[in-house]
């Protein structure tokens, strides 16, 4: 990788470059030059002013248009028969003022991006100075001193070589300015060259030429120009030493590379299976995604994840406390119960028992239960509906196809309301069972409780006093009491068996079917992922492709001899 600190040669007025840009250089053999954007990441540019326009555009689009800088980097890779293989990174000129439109902190801004990049001890720093300039007051010098003192991965670059006077030769030869590495002098194209577009190779061997006829530097031609300096960048014989500088740096860049394959593979898991293109792949696909909901949602309810337990506090606590709360009073006031006494007996008055009106104080009675009962069921449907948005958030998949959620989702609910329905028409049959028909033995226990109590019945003269009234209307509260204690027990038991056993296995049943009548395009439909999505999990397939391929790399170099 190469930083270059530099005051560069200004082509237009302001800072040229604003945000960093990584420039990997891939040789290929085939013919054709072309270069991909990261952000672009299906687009090949082919005409390289339009790459930089896009350049240019893609600041503009971070740092809007103004002379502002950023630190997010603009990657760019390309591949050409005609380049060697290495990895820039051009970062934004050191300016030593700011001008109209920038802030007074842009000076410091700007050197502490570039110590941010030069100061990693993986890093070879360019340091790009004008030949015009005294390096006593060059900042990239300063600042890659400051950064690595003993010149180990700092390499002097000399530019504007053609409008310097003589004497030059002294600092390329190092006696003015040493470093580890020889400095390289470098003849870039002119203003008049760019505005006439001379294409690069024409300036290589421009520049080849002035360094093989200039008596300045034509004995340093051999290892002069920038096709020398990509060849010394490239070739490894020129950093031997640097080499175990930077071995010495692996492990610490293989955890880094580790870490940010972490990092990928989740964020990939997280957005989910590329989309299949076959219908049996998509109708696959959807299934394995639905059973991952069914999974999620089975969690919830057995205790595995938080929501069961709601189920059983309405068991628990909300119907018991609503079945202690009915009040009977106005079932068994003496009038109502002297009254359906009486019109239970027709014409003719009863000889021992008022049986029928027994029957129909404890009918009436039971019917209040019916609210209670019913609001269990609605209780535990709300619960198993909020186990459904829960399960859908924890289902990345479901979160993935927006058509496919609403699907699933109705689906769910239309299966719990059915439950619902039947749930509640199974827990009402048990108060109407009870209506139907009554615990004998409970009025024959009771009336032998009462004569050996020492109270017999009461004569015919004594049958509408109001103790008699009285006695009929505690028979049928204790045998409603009774039924009540029943009933606490019978009511979850239908519930849970018409709505959360039923919830469980069967929730998206029907689904599945109406699932396996569609066909490819329908299926399609369902799998309506974002293109956001699409071209995030492409871009990010590509970076792990990468950090893999460099992880198997660094990790050969580290077990080289």
């Amino acid at each position: 990788m190469g930083s270059s600190p530099r005051h560069c040669r200004r082509r237009r007025t302001g800072i040229v470059t604003r945000r960093p840009l990584v420039l990997q250089l891939h040789k290929i053999d085939e013919e054709g030059e072309y270069a991909e954007f990261l952000h672009l990441p299906r687009k090949r540019f082919t005409d390289f002013a339009l790459a930089r326009k896009e350049i240019s555009d893609e600041t503009d689009r971070e740092t809007g248009r103004s002379k502002q800088i950023s630190s997010v980097p603009i990657h760019l890779s390309i591949y050409s028969p005609n380049v060697v293989n290495l990895t820039l990174v051009d970062l934004p000129g050191l300016t030593k003022v700011a001008v109209e439109g920038q802030p007074e902190s842009i000076v410091g801004d700007i050197e502490n991006m570039v110590c941010s990049y030069i100061k990693k001890p993986n890093c070879i720093i360019l340091a790009i100075s004008p030949a015009n300039q005294d390096l006593a007051t060059s900042d990239a010098i300063r600042i890659s001193h400051e950064v690595d003192p003993k010149g180990e991965r700092t390499i002097g670059v000399l530019t504007k070589i053609d409008l310097m006077d003589e004497g030059t030769n002294a600092i390329l030869e190092g006696k003015s300015y040493q470093l580890q590495f020889p400095w390289v002098g470098v003849v870039n194209r002119s203003q008049a060259d760019i505005n006439k577009s001379v294409d690069m190779i024409s300036s290589r061997h421009s520049e080849k030429d002035y360094f093989n006829h200039s008596l300045e530097y034509k004995h340093l031609s051999h290892r002069m120009g920038s096709e020398h300096l990509g060849k010394m960048l490239s070739n490894v014989s020129y950093f031997v030493h640097l080499e175990q500088v930077i071995k010495s740096r692996i492990p610490g860049i293989q955890s880094l590379i580790n870490r940010s394959i972490n990092d990928l593979e989740s964020e990939l898991c997280r957005l989910g299976k590329p989309i299949e293109a076959d219908a049996v792949g998509k109708l696959y696909m959807i299934m394995e995604i639905c059973r991952a909901f069914n999974q999620n949602y089975k969690e919830h309810i057995d205790g595995v994840r938080s929501g069961g337990e709601k189920i059983y506090n309405v068991f628990d606590h909300q119907l018991p406390s609503a079945l202690k709360k009915l009040q009977f009073d106005k079932q068994l006031s003496m009038e109502n119960v002297k009254k359906l006494i009486t019109e239970s007996d027709g014409y003719q008055p009863h000889l021992i028992a008022p049986e029928q009106g027994y029957r129909r104080l404890i009918e009436s009675s039971l019917a209040t239960i019916r609210g209670p009962a019913e609001a269990v069921v609605d209780a535990v449907h709300s619960i198993l509906k909020e186990q459904v948005h829960k399960a859908l958030i924890e289902t990345p998949g479901l979160k993935h196809y927006p058509s496919l959620q609403v699907e699933v989702v109705n689906a769910a609910f239309e299966s719990l309301e059915r439950m619902r329905k039947d749930s509640k028409k199974a827990t009402l049959k048990l108060i109407d069972m009870e209506s139907s028909y009554l615990t004998i033995d409970f009025f024959r226990k009771h009336l032998q409780d009462v004569e050996h109590g020492g109270n017999p019945a009461h004569s015919i003269f004594d049958r509408y006093s109001d103790s008699y009234l009285r006695r009929i209307g505690n028979t049928v509260l204790s045998y409603v009491t009774m039924v009540l204690s029943g009933l606490r027990n019978s009511i979850p038991k239908s519930v849970v068996y018409c709505q959360v056993r039923e919830a469980k296995s069967t929730l998206l049943d029907l689904f599945f079917i109406e699932l396996g009548k569609k066909q490819g395009k329908e299926l399609g439909s369902l799998l309506d992922e974002h293109p956001a999505i699409i071209e995030r999990r492409i871009a990010l397939a590509k970076r792990l492709e990468l950090y893999r391929n460099a992880q198997s790399e660094i990790d050969a170099a580290a077990w080289a001899k």
